[in-house]
């Protein structure tokens, strides 16, 4: 739609000058013309709003600035001019067509980026709704800023919105962590078809580690530019990255923060749902009432932790906890679970993983993970699997790295060009959210057996 709308905005522009270019029109008379061109224009946007895919967000918010500057300083130049005898130059008709084509083009950049993303269907009873708050962990200074203020880990709450007909402390909660240099709506569909079936879920961010974030001051974080550069380049699967000790070392970094955050987000939701503890919270946007509502539902004797990723790693990792029921690892290799690095090989944690675990690769991931296990190469995630009491492994067939978030359905752009397979992105992201669900399902609520494919 969106090649549609801009198509028929230059094809208006185009007919316009073939229209007039062999005329000499007085410039008075021009501008007149030009006007009626430029509210022709903005109708034809207009009437593209009924179409799907048009709409009135960021996605457009560019194009129809635009077309009403230009139909202001139309009127206007239109009121303002005189009579005159001065003829408008063909090379100026040129020069009109190719700057309109040129704006209308530019201003459509975010819509051919972006796609228009509503989330996917939903099939729990319950309304999902969110709210968001800030846990501060005084025990922890923040390591990337120089100025000893503590480590801040925002969180966001995803819970029904019928809160008032369910009982205190009756559903379970999930809380995920995202990937690196990702943000907490990485896997939103997730957290709704969750809260709509009756779970309150928590999605971490991990400043410096987050795409953006704030902190308690409402000051915006990125990324932290060393982090975003390191995880780049070990995560590029183009490059022969090198198994060694600095690596190790690198990695440990990473995921001791991470982990340090998601024990301590644990630590605090159980606080607060069990003793109504917020002293570490701070409220955003007149948030308190919703996320008291929100904690007040948790059952802290049921609680299971995700992740993507990095976030994927995190999870398996705090999951060892005796207050952890379940968890899933979303295509995350377990560098939580890395030990040591000696003699040229990894040292894995052989401790036997006593909960359900959910392990979900990529194709690409599936298939070196084989392959592993076919020399001698110790990987972690094939210690951990086989050392687990109850665990499940599948892969998504044509899949990649992000298909596994939301973002081939927002972006496609963006998402091919940071990893993804050939899957349809809808079917994937489906899939994936049932299978998020039947497993908690299963290990939280008692619902049924679990079971899972070896691939999708």
């Amino acid at each position: 739609m969106t090649i549609l709308l801009l198509a028929m905005l230059v094809t208006t522009e185009i007919a316009f000058l073939a229209a007039e270019f062999s005329r000499m029109s007085e410039k008075r008379e021009w501008n007149k013309k030009r006007l009626m061109i430029d509210l022709i224009e903005i109708a034809v946007f207009g009437l593209m709003l009924l179409l799907p895919d048009i709409d009135l967000s960021f996605r457009f918010t560019g194009l129809a600035v635009i077309l009403a500057v230009r139909a202001v300083f139309a009127c206007i130049r239109h009121l303002a001019g005189r009579k005159s005898d001065k003829q408008k130059r063909r090379s100026g008709k040129i020069v009109s067509l190719v700057l309109s084509g040129m704006m209308f083009a530019s201003a459509l950049i975010p819509a051919f980026l972006f796609k228009s993303y509503k989330g996917r269907p939903l099939t729990g009873e319950y309304t999902p709704v969110e709210c968001t708050a800030i846990l501060t962990d005084t025990s922890r200074k923040e390591g990337f800023e120089q100025d000893g203020s503590c480590r801040e880990v925002p969180v966001h709450l995803f819970y029904p919105d019928e809160a008032e007909n369910i009982p205190d402390h009756s559903l379970p909660l999930v809380i995920f962590s995202h990937g690196a240099f990702g943000w907490y709506q990485s896997n939103m569909s997730a957290y709704q078809e969750l809260a709509s079936n009756g779970y309150v879920v928590a999605s971490i961010e991990h400043p410096y580690h987050s795409l953006f974030t704030k902190d308690t001051s409402g000051k915006t974080i990125i990324a932290d530019k060393k982090f975003l550069s390191d995880a780049m380049g070990i995560g590029n699967s183009d490059a022969e990255v090198p198994d060694t000790e600095e690596l190790f070392r690198t990695e440990s970094e990473w995921i001791d923060l991470r982990i340090a955050d998601m024990g301590f987000a644990v630590d605090m939701l159980k606080a607060a749902a069990d003793e109504q503890d917020f002293s570490a919270w701070t409220f955003t946007d007149d948030s308190r009432e919703q996320s008291e509502t929100a904690v007040r539902l948790i059952d802290s004797g049921k609680i299971g932790l995700m992740g993507h990723s990095l976030g994927g790693a995190t999870a398996v990792t705090v999951g060892r906890r005796d207050d952890i029921a379940a968890a899933i690892d979303i295509d995350g290799t377990m560098l939580g679970e890395q030990l040591d690095f000696v003699d040229g090989k990894y040292v894995v944690n052989e401790e036997p993983y006593n909960k359900p675990l959910l392990v979900i690769d990529n194709e690409k991931h599936h298939n070196e993970r084989i392959e592993a296990m076919k020399t001698d190469y110790v990987y972690a995630n094939n210690v951990v699997l086989e050392n687990a009491e109850n665990a499940y492994n599948t892969y998504f067939v044509g899949s990649g790295h992000l298909n596994y978030t939301d973002l081939p359905l927002i972006s496609p752009f963006f998402a091919k060009m940071l990893g993804t397979g050939d899957i349809d992105p809808e079917k994937c992201t489906d899939t994936l959210n049932k299978l998020i669900l039947d497993f908690y399902d299963s290990s939280l609520k008692g619902k049924g057996e679990f079971s899972v494919q070896e691939h999708y």
